[in-house]
């Protein structure tokens, strides 16, 4: 069968579509070639060629474009001169192309390229990988229309061993311009190279091993991990007076700055958010008992926020036990937020005392939520008269005063020294004289 467009017209990229068949060598004879065309006229042909055991079941395929260079003698004065082979619309799998029998023979591709020109591969392999163990070309020099002028007739043959080597259950491909010398007169250009023997699936595998030409196979790009996005800057929160009365008076006395610190999957990237808790906007609620003091806050965006204190009866100290958290959060994923933990110790001091820190604190609730608290000031379960009791200042506060105690002692110590040494110099200096 034949299939042919018309002659390209001016400006345009037409094709060829040559298609051969042989009914009564199905398993051998099957090629596909391709003409393309640019404005000059024929840049390159390309073609598929495919080989078949007695199953019918495909061995060998290769698709490829290629053009020879051949240099033979002439009977003009030049003596000898420069002519171009290429593949044709009558190129086709020869008969005598074969899969491996029994470990006998190797595959081999044969293709006559018209005229009594033909292209052979032949294949081996070892454990690992198969390749093109040779790559031979006999040319008819009796085809005038090829070598004009030819001094000779009959058929020469040339041949070479291609890097052409790929990995077993791989597919091989070249892109790129692959130039294979074969002997002193003819060279061979092979371009769009994809070829693959030794098929198990009856058809060309989607892995690849690459020519050199090409270079490496490009690396895969993992996808990037979502990373949280760097957190606004926030306002630091309005401090506020928290205030929880039971029967028995009042059993937890507070006064801070509150502000939620949450980090969220917003589409495809995380997202953390800041917000505060606005005194103006919150309704206080609590509960007291004699183990477990409660501060509810109810605010905007439907947040709930629930401190739990504790006490420990044997150290008579109270501490923040648990903090639950229910907001709602703006262009979340998942616009519903929660978060608990009831086995925090943090904010500890003695029943009857306070706890007061100046510093900015972040109390750790889940991986995803944390509370920042700013200016606490907080007494739990005894409280006398409605009024804070002693203050135990926190860590953090501590240090913060210990930084300017070290540099006045330093300071104070470089004073000492200077002035001693300033005391012995001067006694020196006047041990030589005497009173007259």
């Amino acid at each position: 069968m034949k299939a042919k467009w018309g002659q390209p017209a001016q400006g345009e990229t037409p094709a060829t579509l040559w298609l051969h068949y042989d009914c009564a060598h199905r398993r051998l004879r099957n090629s596909l070639i391709f003409f393309f065309w640019d404005s000059t006229g024929l840049v390159y042909s390309a073609a598929e060629f495919v080989v078949k055991d007695t199953n019918g079941t495909n061995c060998i395929m290769a698709n490829f474009s290629v053009t020879f260079r051949i240099n033979y003698d002439t009977t003009g004065s030049t003596g000898s001169q420069n002519t171009t082979l290429a593949l044709m619309s009558d190129a086709h799998v020869l008969n005598s192309s074969s899969c491996r029998r029994d470990n006998v023979s190797e595959p081999t591709l044969m293709i006559a390229l018209g005229k009594g020109h033909i292209l052979t591969l032949n294949f081996t392999k070892n454990m690992t990988r198969y390749s093109v163990k040779k790559m031979s070309l006999t040319y008819n020099l009796s085809d005038r229309a090829t070598f004009s002028n030819a001094s000779s007739n009959g058929t020469r043959t040339a041949d070479s061993q291609p890097d052409i080597s790929a990995d077993i259950d791989k597919k091989y491909t070249c892109a790129s311009k692959h130039v294979i010398p074969m002997g002193a007169r003819v060279t061979a250009e092979l371009h769009n190279v994809t070829i693959q023997a030794y098929l198990s699936n009856n058809t060309f595998s989607p892995g690849e091993t690459r020519c050199a030409q090409d270079g490496p196979a490009p690396t895969p790009v993992p996808p990037t991990p979502p990373h949280p996005s760097p957190p606004p800057t926030p306002e630091v929160p309005s401090v506020n007076k928290y205030n929880v009365s039971g029967a028995n008076g009042t059993c937890l006395l507070a006064s801070m700055g509150l502000q939620l610190n949450i980090t969220k999957q917003t589409g495809d990237k995380m997202v953390t958010h800041i917000i505060n808790v606005n005194p103006n906007k919150t309704t206080v609620n609590g509960t007291c008992s004699a183990q477990l003091v409660t501060l509810e806050l109810l605010s905007e965006r439907n947040m709930a926020l629930v401190l739990q204190f504790a006490m420990n009866t044997s150290s008579s100290r109270f501490f923040l036990q648990g903090i639950q958290l229910n907001v709602t959060l703006p262009e979340a994923k998942e616009l519903a937020f929660h978060a608990a933990n009831t086995s925090l110790k943090a904010l500890e001091a003695s029943v009857g005392n306070s706890y007061k820190c100046n510093a900015e604190q972040q109390v750790r609730v889940t991986e995803a939520f944390s509370l920042n608290m700013y200016r606490v000031w907080l007494q739990a379960f005894r409280i006398d008269g409605g009024k804070f009791g002693s203050v135990e200042e926190c860590q953090l506060d501590e240090n913060s005063m210990l930084i300017p105690i070290a540099v006045g002692g330093a300071l104070a110590g470089l004073v000492l020294i200077v002035l001693i040494a300033y005391l012995i110099g001067r006694k020196r200096s006047h041990a030589g004289y005497q009173t007259i």
